[in-house]
């Protein structure tokens, strides 16, 4: 067996606009996943948000309420 040289594959070289538009266009297609992911948890969030607040006031309250009966 003789020895011969491997031979080299020869790929056409990308352009570097081509690969930063490629790279651009999958940055802007996660930044649109990740906003409607943020939006679904600002929704989430507000909701659980004014639910504390809620409880929080009917106990200020209850608790007010027991303090004035045991006063007088």
């Amino acid at each position: 067996m003789t020895s011969t040289r491997r031979r080299r594959v020869l790929r056409p070289v990308a352009s570097t606009s081509t690969v930063v538009s490629a790279q651009l266009s999958r940055w802007r297609g996660r930044l649109a996943e990740e906003q409607q992911a943020l939006s679904r948890w600002m929704t989430r969030l507000k909701r659980a948000f004014h639910s504390l607040e809620k409880h929080q006031q009917r106990v200020a309250r209850l608790e007010r309420q027991i303090r004035q009966v045991e006063e007088t």
